[in-house]
């Protein structure tokens, strides 16, 4: 069992950015395929990005790309996700998700993942 803890959400203007972190509750954390996921109010939860386990191979929805960059520390445990030019319609409350295995691809569907974190508040303002 991997607990999963996101941290960093909170109130943004348009254009600013964020970075959430993900701190998870293995020693093995180099086992695990990472991902994020969103869900706005009245929405289904959608991918945004992910990240192999060695940090390699990463996907991104074509909503967030170029904006947003996954990385990870596997010394500390640790995704991080970071959001710039942050628009109104990115506001939704963010997951942490992880799936273990070194996959040879990266899983875009919730599906993949096997651990959730409880999520956070992205809320961007106009």
């Amino acid at each position: 069992q991997v607990q999963l803890v996101e941290s960093g959400g909170g109130l943004v203007q348009a254009g600013g950015s964020l970075r959430l972190s993900c701190a998870a509750s293995t020693r093995i954390f180099n086992m695990y395929t990472m991902g994020w996921f969103r869900q706005a109010p009245g929405k289904e939860r959608e991918f945004v990005v992910g990240i192999n386990w060695s940090g390699g191979s990463t996907s991104y929805a074509d909503s967030v790309k170029d904006r947003f960059t996954i990385s990870r520390d596997n010394s500390k445990s640790t995704v991080y996700l970071q959001m710039n030019s942050l628009k109104p319609e990115d506001t939704a409350v963010y997951y942490c998700a992880a799936d273990y295995g070194r996959r040879s691809r990266v899983g875009t569907s919730s599906n993949d993942y096997d651990y959730w974190g409880q999520g956070t508040q992205v809320t961007v303002s106009s």
